[in-house]
């Protein structure tokens, strides 16, 4: 475990439901290839503020690059709906221009 992530968990257990840091968490996890990690802590990222849309692109690109493509569409979808619901237009064409990618 890297420091970075050592100090992001002992805020989480702080401030279990704090979305910025689920996502900072599951970025570490992402980075060091702890694939299971890292999706469960993007889904309680947006389990605590489903409008966070950059967890939505970071989950799927690692769900995609441990080989579950289906997975990574599937979430892909459901954060395009959510960028279009809330007007994040940014986070709508880096979603769909995953999506592209993948499809």
């Amino acid at each position: 475990m890297n420091d970075r992530l050592a100090k992001l968990l002992k805020i989480l257990a702080a401030e279990p439901t704090d979305a910025f840091t689920l996502y900072g968490v599951a970025q570490e996890y992402a980075k060091i290839g702890d694939t299971a990690s890292a999706v469960s802590h993007y889904d309680r990222c947006l389990a605590a503020d489903p409008a966070y849309c950059y967890a939505y692109y970071h989950k799927a690109k690692t769900q995609a690059d441990s080989g579950d493509e289906p997975a990574a569409i599937a979430t892909l979808k459901v954060g395009i709906e959510t960028a279009g619901r809330v007007n994040d237009g940014k986070a709508l064409g880096e979603l769909a221009a995953l999506l592209d990618s993948l499809t």
